[in-house]
């Protein structure tokens, strides 16, 4: 199955996708989707307003997650070219809540960096919580599978030496546009991940490329918690992020200002 969260107005929707259409379930966001008991049968049989697929305004998934955590350094390839020794511990970070955005939405370039740039992620979506859970039941807990693009600010890292503020700054998280549940996406490591600036490939690597697979990843966040690019992006730039099977991110970069501009004009429109 697959599964959106789309505006429509002052409100949104979470939406089954079938081809060209998404059909309206009845609550406001995936997440609504998550919190049932029998989700899957539910979101099968619900026939809602329908909407051309290709049209809908996409938000992000699940707009409030409690958490947003991120494993770094784990392609094998790309820690070779670097030349640095292979981790023997995932490499852990967390993006806010206010980072994600729509896989349509504006990426805002904020004024107080000049190396921004992007990293095509399989993103893993939790459906059944958990603490401290051993790695043979660690896929049972995994909801699906979507397209995020970790956008990292590379000056604020190397000024601050570490992760933090570099990867947290506003829209910096772009995902979706939809999750494939897991039952449908088969196999997550083995897929295809991609990305293009204005249409010239900047990434293609393969999930079979993972140091720590998907299990590995779960069981170590799950205790006690319940690649460098050379060029860097600028205003105008269009990014796709592509995951195979699930679709592809596609975000125009625009500076801190003019996206400033577009949202007072957004507000003064509403106000008429």
């Amino acid at each position: 199955m697959r599964l959106a969260t789309i505006r429509l107005g002052d409100r949104t929707a979470a939406v089954r996708v079938e081809g060209d259409t998404a059909v309206e379930l009845g609550v406001p966001d995936v997440r609504a989707v998550l919190e049932r008991g029998e989700w899957r049968s539910w979101a099968a049989a619900i026939d809602g307003p329908r909407h051309p697929s290709a049209a809908v305004d996409h938000a992000p998934l699940v707009p409030n997650p409690s958490k947003i955590l991120c494993v770094g350094l784990n392609y094998r390839s790309h820690i070779l070219e670097m030349g640095r020794e292979l981790p023997t511990h995932p490499t852990l970070f967390a993006k806010f809540a206010d980072t994600l955005m729509g896989a349509r939405d504006d990426l805002v370039l904020p004024a107080v960096s000049d190396e921004v740039d992007w990293e095509a992620e399989l993103g893993v979506v939790i459906g059944a919580g958990g603490k401290n859970i051993a790695r043979g039941d660690a896929l049972k807990h995994v909801f699906g599978y979507t397209v995020i693009n970790d956008v990292s600010a590379r000056d604020l890292q190397t000024a601050h030496m570490q992760f933090f503020k570099g990867k947290t700054l506003d829209t910096f998280c772009p995902i979706g546009p939809v999750v494939v549940t897991a039952d449908e996406f088969g196999d997550p490591h083995t897929k295809q991940v991609t990305l293009r600036v204005n249409g010239v490939q900047k990434q293609n690597g393969n999930t079979s490329d993972m140091i720590f697979p998907i299990d590995v990843t779960i069981e170590s966040l799950s205790r006690g918690w319940a690649r460098t690019p050379k060029v860097f992006l600028a205003p105008g730039q269009v990014l796709r992020t592509v995951i195979e099977r699930v679709g592809e991110c596609v975000n125009t970069c625009v500076a801190e200002g003019d996206a400033m501009k577009d949202v007072d004009l957004a507000v003064a429109e509403r106000r008429r």
